[in-house]
């Protein structure tokens, strides 16, 4: 191991390993544009193959939008990235991560969902306790819940079984390859490729409240109502992971989520590679290297953009190839989701199930829009506007780990839709104050004790993700993941420019805290140098 502190030590704040002017002085095999988790993971598999790797951020601290902060004094809070369910067990076990200290949590509460009638469900993470959840809710729904559940355990157990048979370490697949997977499974294909997730629900759930339980999961992250086409394959592509074998589990990360990006990064340094923060980027110059804002050039014949499509395409400027631009620029990328970070003093009292310290608390939490309501919300938005009230899921770090804040404080991120880029009157800096109250009320409605119980927050809307984390359009997934911008549709990890290659989100397999995509495009690099 490397004598150098380890990046958790700094809250991945580096800085500068040697001057500029020595990092330029070097030759290089590789440089990774952008230390973000995909990108930290491309260069420590380049690296423990032997490459000379460099690896530069413009921001202060690696992770991009998995990274950790003390956004106040002693409170640790990552801005985006909440829990770890779709990272991949190959990229774990490749780089040691378990070894390094990488431990997570599952919680069995599963999801917790109360409902405006003084109702609630808990869709625990157990089969059967989930079972005997919907029989007390709803009775004739059991029989549809289970289909409900096994459709997508068939299109995970066809598409992603356990081993090398996993699509996802593969070269993204057609859709025939996928339909010769799937051996005619009409539902299967209808929930990968086509249905909405108004109409997932629908198929297999007569309860409205049920239904409205699982409806924002079929739009995370997704800048489209649950009634459009395609929405339920955002569900699946959140559930088709396995962590620690468990299909479809979600996990809350020791020292927070910023801790998957930071082991990374010491997994790429003990490698060899060569991590420097604060270094922006100002060109990509396709086989030859990169040159700085501070006007320094460095050279390598390879360059890997961790940085999102829209982004590359500004750092390449006249060199990008116009057919792969114009991909490009045809990929949706503008963000509607609003997160907040909350400082409680205690934790949410929600009327449906009392108390400030149950199950529920341990696992997600969503308070949920009805059918019609969620297409007015998302039409509000779209026009510019805010919604009457925001869909949200609830994520509290402090019960499973106390760590992350001072004794009697809580943390509590929040996930919630539908905001708009722009507003149409106003701006953000102008409204944020506003769209801060909105998601507080709208949990609220729930509970007791809220707004009273909160300390602090922070509001982070599309332009601040933007701006802060360094994706455009303020999308956290570096490009819509709906059907038909994903499988062989995702942007491949060769461009059509020399020496220049992808590994971010906005490549294969797609969004969310994967690594593989650092991993795939790693290799890709490697095969094109005989390795």
């Amino acid at each position: 191991m490397a004598s150098e502190p380890r990046t958790g030590e700094l809250l991945g704040r580096l800085g500068l390993p040697v001057p500029v002017r020595e990092l330029a002085g070097q030759r290089w095999d590789g440089i990774v544009v952008g230390a973000g988790h995909n990108g930290l993971t491309c260069a420590a598999y380049l690296a423990r193959h032997g490459w000379r790797v460099l690896v530069l951020e413009a921001r202060d601290r690696v992770g991009g939008a998995c990274t950790a902060r003390e956004r106040w004094p002693g409170i640790r809070v990552s801005p985006c990235a909440y829990l770890v369910g779709l990272l991949h067990p190959r990229v774990v076990t490749d780089l040691k991560l378990r070894e390094r200290g990488l431990d997570w949590v599952i919680p069995d509460a599963g999801l917790f969902v109360p409902f405006d009638d003084g109702e609630s469900v808990m869709l625990w993470d157990d089969p059967e306790r989930c079972e005997a959840e919907i029989r007390r809710l709803s009775p004739p729904d059991v029989a549809g819940w289970r289909a409900f559940g096994e459709v997508k355990r068939r299109l995970r157990d066809a598409l992603r079984p356990d081993g090398d048979g996993d699509l996802w370490l593969s070269d993204p697949p057609t859709r025939e390859e996928i339909e010769r997977r799937l051996r005619g499974d009409r539902e299967a294909l209808g929930l990968l490729f086509d249905w909405s997730m108004v109409e997932y629900v629908s198929r297999y759930l007569k309860d409205e409240r049920l239904r409205s339980a699982y409806l924002g999961q079929g739009v995370i992250g997704t800048n489209a109502s649950p009634h459009d086409p395609g929405t339920a394959s955002i569900h699946f592509h959140h559930q088709s992971g396995r962590l620690d074998g468990v299909a479809g589990a979600w996990a809350y990360v020791r020292g927070g989520m910023g801790m998957v990006s930071f082991l990374l990064c010491d997994a790429a340094r003990d490698e060899g590679a060569v991590v420097a923060t604060g270094v922006p980027v100002g060109r990509i110059v396709p086989g030859q290297g990169v040159v700085l804002e501070c006007g320094t050039r460095i050279d390598a014949g390879t360059v890997v953009s961790n940085a999102d499509p829209r982004t590359t395409l500004k750092l390449l400027g006249s060199e990008a190839e116009p057919s792969w631009q114009a991909q490009v620029e045809s990929i949706p990328m503008t963000g509607c989701t609003v997160k907040l970070n909350l400082v409680l003093s205690a934790l949410p009292n929600f009327r449906a199930w009392p108390g400030c310290d149950g199950p529920h608390h341990r696992g997600q939490i969503n308070t949920p829009l009805g059918v019609e309501e969620w297409d007015r919300a998302y039409r509000a938005a779209r026009a510019g506007g805010v919604p009457e009230r925001l869909w949200t899921e609830l994520y509290i770090q402090t019960v499973h780990d106390p760590s992350v804040a001072p004794p009697g404080l809580h943390t509590m991120s929040v996930f919630a839709q539908y905001v708009p880029y722009r507003f149409a009157q106003g701006t953000w800096d102008e409204r944020r104050d506003e769209v801060g109250r909105l998601a507080i009320d709208s949990i609220a409605r729930h509970c007791t004790n809220l707004p009273e119980a909160v300390v602090d927050l922070e509001v982070l809307g599309p332009p601040d993700i933007e701006r802060e984390v360094g994706l455009s359009g303020g999308h956290i997934f570096h490009g819509e993941c709906l059907p038909g911008w994903m499988w062989d549709r995702r942007l491949a990890y060769r461009t059509p420019m020399p020496g220049l290659y992808l590994c971010g989100a906005g490549t294969y397999p797609g969004g969310s805290v994967i690594g593989v995509n650092g991993r795939n495009a790693a290799l890709a690099v490697l095969a094109d140098h005989g390795a």
